[in-house]
């Protein structure tokens, strides 16, 4: 199973998520966030394998959703626009997110995180 870790390296949420994965002895290939930020693409597949709304996808806690007024913006705005919106920016996107090709998991909860086992 090749999982696909995309985090944010200076982020806790991020840490404990590697930190686990690291102690359950879960291989997978690290991506950083602002480096590397997922493509519309991918947002998209990922999305829509998650079965989350898309709304779960954005780091609502983040500096930058705040500073532009994304909670205000969100609702009037359609899906294509919302992903294009995601992958302009890793800083919008919530993390970390694990993916492989029959999981799609975003933020860290263990209780969720335990299938990967």
């Amino acid at each position: 199973m090749n999982y696909v870790f995309v985090c944010y390296p200076k982020c806790t949420t991020c840490q404990k998520a590697k930190k686990w994965l690291n102690k359950n002895g879960i291989e997978y290939e690290e991506r950083h966030i602002s480096e590397q930020n997922p493509t519309a693409e991918e947002l998209k597949e990922w999305y829509l394998r998650s079965k989350l709304p898309l709304k779960k996808f954005f780091n609502t806690s983040g500096l930058l959703y705040r500073s532009i007024k994304l909670a205000e913006k969100l609702p009037t705005m359609t899906e294509e626009e919302q992903i294009a919106l995601l992958s302009s920016d890793g800083m919008l996107v919530k993390r970390p997110i694990i993916v492989n090709e029959d999981v799609v998991l975003v933020g860290f909860k263990l209780a969720e995180w335990e299938q990967l086992k």
